[in-house]
């Protein structure tokens, strides 16, 4: 049997009339059994349309798997954010969807809450700006005193042509670029995170000063796919291996000032805090450390009813396990952080409009068809994610309600918007305003991983204009919309007698 969008089963217990079966098809028949876990993980809110199907095969089944679910409950119906419905249908009119819209008030209060971490003897906010590295959003946040996490060199340089000075910069990178020296140079800081990338920079640059990412054995995050910590992750130099750093280090003449750890976004705060007393345990085997960078991955919510983590509380107990260091050691250690997704995640909306609408009759679902999808926000696809969706009625007023799955528009059936949270192919009907085609739809909470982490232009589709509003409620074009060509600028013709 091969479970994709069918399953054909061998079996002549499978037989007879055509029929609909809710959950699982129950057999006798041992091989049936045993196929039935295989059946499970389909979907258990799957139906199974059982055909009989001689033309595969004698005796064989074809049970196709019908795209329809137990109806839930719908969650509590979404609001704008920092938006408002003018402001909204604003954007539609005069710069055309889909657009991002930060939001430059929630912008520096974010940056605010990340200043005033707690600490003992000294703190750097870095932003992660993997999250969203705009030019305009990097300005921001280093006016404000912020330095920032790059996760390659081109970020790095990305950075620097924003205007950040390069000492607030530091490099922490799964591929070491291959201009390493020069930004080493340039006052870049570098966490190594493998020994061969120490070794590199050994060779390269002996006797330089370097931090060392370690994995420190535990992870935490959102999904297990933004859980970088462990030992089923790839990030940083595995805890047990400190003999063969304190090898490298020995052998290069490199000095280890600064220690990190990073074990995933949206990470346990518990979790979080245990890793910062096995952090500080590194940093007893070097007593050149005068820096512990602790990463980020605070949770966010997003949707109502999700929480958000308090940075006063989850801090609290790390400023206090860095002063019983200071005790016992008597270092008293920098501290730094890599806020990402908490400092932008809420700041920005999407911008859409409703291109089309289709039902699949009363037992089915009514479908909003976006001009937007996985080409502007990939973490529904990719993790799950579920992120406020609210409809804006254009020219008119609108009291009843409807309830709606919402879809993007990739010829893609994963671009699914409204899923079910941490199930990316679970349908979610969403409450919103009763909807017709042209309307406004907003989706919230895209500041972090959305401009800067999507599936672009994939099915051609142009890249998304990026606006923001000042504290005036004025908008500014930060990014412009792309034009259809830049898509095969760069592409060259074959040659002539090729074909």
């Amino acid at each position: 049997m091969n479970c994709g969008n069918c399953c054909f089963v061998t079996s002549p217990l499978v037989s007879g009339n055509s029929n609909f079966c809710s959950g699982l098809i129950s057999a006798k028949n041992s091989h049936f059994q045993g196929q039935q876990q295989k059946l499970r993980a389909v979907s258990l809110r799957s139906r199974f349309h059982v055909d009989n199907a001689p033309s595969f095969g004698k005796n064989s089944t074809l049970i196709r798997c019908v795209a329809s679910q137990e109806k839930v409950a719908s969650p509590p119906m979404e609001k704008l954010k920092f938006l408002t419905e003018k402001l909204a249908l604003d954007v539609q009119e005069k710069y055309g969807t889909p657009s991002y819209v930060y939001d430059l008030k929630s912008l520096k209060e974010q940056a605010k809450s990340a200043l005033n971490f707690p600490n003992a003897y000294g703190l750097t906010a870095r932003f992660a700006m993997k999250a969203a590295p705009n030019a305009a959003i990097l300005k921001i946040f280093s006016s404000m005193g912020m330095h920032f996490d790059a996760s390659s060199g081109y970020e790095v340089r990305r950075a620097i042509a924003a205007g950040v000075e390069p000492f607030k910069i530091s490099l922490s990178t799964q591929e070491l670029p291959s201009d390493f020296a020069e930004l080493l140079d340039l006052g870049i800081e570098i966490n190594a995170c493998s020994l061969s990338q120490m070794e590199r920079i050994g060779v390269a640059c002996p006797g330089s000063k370097i931090g060392v990412r370690f994995n420190p054995g535990v992870g935490s995050g959102g999904t297990a796919k933004t859980n970088v910590g462990g030992p089923s992750a790839s990030f940083g130099i595995w805890h047990e291996l400190l003999p063969d750093v304190k090898r490298i280090c020995s052998e290069y003449d490199l000095t280890v000032v600064r220690i990190h750890t990073h074990i995933g976004s949206g990470s346990d705060p518990a979790i979080w805090q245990r890793v910062a007393g096995l952090s500080l345990n590194l940093c007893r085997e070097f007593d050149t450390v005068m820096t512990l960078n602790l990463g980020g991955g605070y949770k966010v919510g997003r949707a109502l009813g999700e929480k958000t983590t308090d940075l006063q509380v989850v801090g609290e107990p790390v400023k206090v396990v860095f002063e019983q260091f200071a005790e016992e050691t008597n270092r008293k250690l920098h501290l730094e952080i890599e806020p990402g997704t908490f400092m932008v995640a809420n700041t920005c909306s999407l911008v859409s409009t409703v291109q089309d609408m289709t039902t699949t009759g009363k037992d089915g679902y009514d479908f909003l068809k976006l001009d937007t999808g996985m080409t502007e926000l990939l973490r529904p696809s990719l993790y799950g994610s579920n992120h406020p969706i609210v409809v804006v009625p254009k020219g008119r007023e609108e009291d009843s309600i409807g309830e709606y799955v919402v879809v993007g528009h990739c010829c893609e059936s994963g671009d699914l918007i409204s899923c079910e949270p941490d199930d990316a192919s679970a349908l979610q009907a969403r409450k919103m305003a009763r909807t017709v085609r042209g309307d406004v739809c907003v989706i919230e909470g895209v500041g972090a991983y959305c401009s800067s982490m999507s599936a672009k232009n994939y099915n051609s589709f142009p890249e998304a204009a990026e606006l923001l509003v000042d504290e005036a409620g004025e908008l500014h074009l930060i990014r412009e919309r792309q034009e259809i060509q830049d898509m095969w600028k760069y592409e060259r013709p074959l040659p002539s007698g090729v074909l």
